[in-house]
């Protein structure tokens, strides 16, 4: 099921694919989806739920996987991938396409007020807390604290927002 409000502006270059199993794909208030940017339900049941303000740019792909919660006012930059769910590889003598996906770690959750900037990777299990500014090309993996400054492959905080 996709669920558009009437005042998020999906580019109609997006391509956003309804789900076979009932995954939900739910695009809030004023919420802009650019030019190229894919959803895609894969991997899971998960639900894909884009709060009010959220902004995603152009060459972005979100997986529903495990679930993805992007919170209000978020930024995503162009050409960042949302991946939570993770293929098993352990059985060296089957393909790892016929060996289905590892349990679930949570999937993806954004607070709100975060910008995330081009090129990341957000993976099963990463929580980003509100506030937020996650440097380009940045793996997030892990619990990233409310109003850090993060990058690096894995992230790790490198400071604080302050008020001016």
């Amino acid at each position: 099921m996709i669920d558009i409000a009437p005042t998020a502006r999906v580019s109609p270059l997006a391509d956003i694919e309804d789900s076979l199993r009932g995954t939900r794909i739910v695009i809030g208030d004023r919420a802009v989806i650019d030019a190229f940017v894919k959803i895609k339900p894969a991997g899971g049941v998960g639900d894909v739920l884009i709060a009010a303000d959220v902004v995603i740019n152009s060459g972005c792909v979100l997986y529903s996987g495990n679930g993805i919660r992007i919170g209000a006012g978020t930024l995503i930059a162009a050409n960042c991938t949302l991946a939570p769910v993770d293929h098993e590889f352990s059985d060296p003598d089957r393909p790892i396409r016929h060996q289905g996906f590892r349990p679930s770690r949570g999937g993806i959750e954004i607070g709100a007020d975060v910008w995330i900037g081009a090129n990341c990777v957000l993976l099963d299990g990463c929580r980003i807390g509100d506030g937020c500014v996650i440097g380009a090309g940045t793996v997030v993996r892990g619990v990233l604290p409310a109003g850090c400054i993060a990058h690096g492959t894995p992230a790790r905080v490198a400071g604080w927002r302050r008020a001016a």
